[in-house]
């Protein structure tokens, strides 16, 4: 298939458009395959029957057969995303399986996939590196490991739909695939001290004796209510896969428990304080946070930009001081009266408020991001001491940042709201209504471009939505005029599209990223980071927008989305910049934690800051 396109939709988008053409189909040997493509109604049905033609038993892998299915999800520029390209939510999850495709733009129609016969156990990409972060490539749906006698035959049949969007897709869904098992979590990242609790509701007639669940292979007890299965055990520490069989239909739901915030929280920030600072009086990076090697245990600096001494590693800084506001602790105040006056020698500039992207004042590359980073780090500096001059420091990054153009840039996590409320506080007057004048610039120019989004280092990405929906949310919540949260919602139309519902802890309510274990892990291999830190930026914009308009619903999305970073960090401290989530990547065997721990520590930071909430 090299096209499919809804006759009504009046951008005539290609959903299914990749290098590599849609049904083509690699098998081993001994395997023969043989596709059926029919319309029926508003339907595409497609089969696919894998055929042992050998002598001899075959029992395959999981890479071992892959059907490429090219959702058209790539980043030419936002104009074009909006109208020509789709959010692709992959969800493998063995005979419940589905794919949710959504316009970028919110758009309807949108394109839908449910697997209707089989079993799908994960899925590949294949991306085109030529194209670097812009292109989130070719996907590879597998087929679950099977045992295929000689002359007998397996099949693959799953249903292409149109939709509405997310809530009409869950309904389509368990239209065609008439026996589906919809799994919903109170939470999948669960701390220590609260518990684990599921329901389990098939669209099917079944009774007790069908119903087989385990977690980790051990029996699991349940309950039945109006033939709802309900889930409930205490949460201990470490992952929890629930393997879920009903009438011999077979899926599955991943959890992950953490040990309580505090806890984990505390052992993060001793962690970077012990094996992450840096200490050398002979050196520019003396007191520097840097990246973590995991595997080789060890400090690590390149003056590549994403592994320097400064820039997002900031966020390690960031974390400590929000910390210490709520925890007496001599070794992290230490640590952290070190760490700044690193950053004061060797990033910033108190009195002209520059910010520099490496040790040693290297601004080679002025980079807009490092200032609003620099402002939040003397924000909590100023929470935690009270001193004026933090502040001050803070207000002199935001008005160098400003001064710059910045009004035209979509700087991650500006803060507008945590600046203005603290310069009134201590009646710091002009320095407020400069800034708020500048604000009011920068959220006019996010209304005007509307969802007409600038390039940045990636083409589009939810990481330039995310933080033009904050500032007119935080502007709002400021000034209470109208038109800021009404430019807000329209981000948030385009925001949400990113975020997955499916039921595993490394996709629910985190959003669609690709490149970040590249850029910022050990291993540089490209494709689905599900999760990366900043995920958490959608989640601050359903928080903020909860706060304004008291609407419980988006509370507990982002409590959710804050929660889906978490997994990045490890019980003893440690931590992960990204997870690559498919199975393989242009061949590669992926499903990993990159071994750097190096800028994910903003997650953390927001997790703890959301409290407030």
């Amino acid at each position: 298939m090299n096209g499919l396109i809804n006759q009504n939709d009046k951008y005539k988008m290609n959903w299914v458009e990749g290098n590599t053409e849609w049904g083509t189909v690699r098998v081993p040997d001994g395997i023969k395959f043989s596709v059926k493509s029919e319309m029926k109604n508003d339907t595409v049905i497609e089969t696919y029957v894998f055929t042992n033609t050998s002598d001899k038993d075959i029992f395959t892998s999981l890479r071992d057969i892959s059907i490429y299915t090219p959702f058209n999800d790539d980043y030419p520029d936002a104009k074009t995303c909006m109208t020509n390209r789709c959010h692709t939510h992959i969800w493998c999850g063995d005979n419940i399986s589905y794919v949710m495709a959504l316009r970028m733009g919110g758009e309807a129609p949108h394109l839908g996939l449910v697997l209707t016969e089989g079993s799908l156990g994960g899925y590949s990409v294949e991306r085109d590196i030529k194209r670097g972060s812009n292109d989130r490539g070719d996907f590879i749906l597998h087929p679950s490991p099977v045992h295929i006698a000689p002359n007998e035959s397996y099949t693959i049949s799953w249903t292409l739909f149109w939709h509405n969007g997310i809530t009409d897709f869950y309904n389509k869904i368990k239209q065609y695939n008439t026996r589906y098992i919809d799994i919903k979590a109170e939470n999948y990242v669960v701390f220590e001290n609260e518990k684990i609790n599921i329901s389990v509701t098939p669209t099917f007639n079944f009774s007790v004796k069908d119903i087989v669940i385990t977690d980790n292979g051990k029996p699991v007890d349940y309950s039945l209510e109006n033939r709802v299965i309900n889930i409930s055990e205490s949460a201990k520490v470490g992952e929890h896969n629930f393997q879920i069989s009903v009438h011999g239909i077979k899926t599955h739901c991943n959890i992950l428990t953490l040990p309580v915030l505090d806890t984990l929280a505390e052992k993060r920030c001793r962690f970077i304080a012990e094996k992450q600072q840096f200490k050398s009086h002979n050196s520019k990076l003396d007191g520097a946070y840097l990246t973590y090697d995991n595997d080789e245990k060890h400090i690590f600096y390149s003056r590549e930009n994403d592994f320097n001494g400064g820039r997002e590693r900031v966020g390690m800084g960031v974390l400590i001081a929000k910390y210490l506001q709520t925890h007496e602790d001599k070794m992290l105040s230490d640590s952290l009266n070190e760490y700044v006056k690193y950053i004061e020698r060797e990033l910033f500039d108190k009195e002209t408020g520059v910010v520099y992207n490496d040790c040693g004042r290297d601004n080679k590359w002025n980079r807009l991001y490092n200032y609003s980073w620099i402002s939040v780090l003397y924000v909590e500096l100023y929470k935690l001491y009270g001193n004026k001059e933090m502040l001050m420091y803070a207000y002199r990054a935001m008005i160098s940042y400003y001064t710059q153009g910045g009004t035209k840039f979509y700087a991650i996590e500006i803060p507008v709201y945590d600046i203005i409320s603290c310069l009134e506080k201590e009646n710091m007057t002009e320095e407020k209504e400069r800034l708020i004048q500048f604000f009011k610039e920068h959220c006019e120019a996010l209304i005007n471009n509307g969802l007409n989004y600038p390039t940045s280092e990636v083409n589009y990405e939810q990481s330039i939505v995310a933080p033009a929906a904050f500032i007119l949310m935080q502007m709002y919540r400021v000034t209470k005029e109208q038109k800021y949260i009404d430019g807000a919602k329209e981000q948030m139309k385009a925001l949400e599209l990113f975020n997955g519902l499916q039921p595993d802890y490394h996709l629910y309510e985190v959003a669609i990223r690709h490149w970040d274990g590249y850029w910022f892990g050990k291993r540089r291999m490209y494709g689905d980071t599900f999760p990366h830190y900043w995920s958490a930026l959608t989640a601050n914009v359903y928080a903020e927008y909860a706060y304004a308009e008291n609407d419980m619903e988006y509370k507990r999305k982002a409590d959710a989305a804050y929660r889906g970073v978490m997994s990045l960090f490890m019980s003893d401290g440690s931590a992960s910049a990204a997870y690559v989530y498919p199975v393989s990547v242009n061949g590669n065997k992926a499903e990993f934690y990159d071994p750097y721990a190096n800028d994910q520590d903003w997650g953390m930071y927001y997790m703890m800051k959301s409290i407030r909430y």
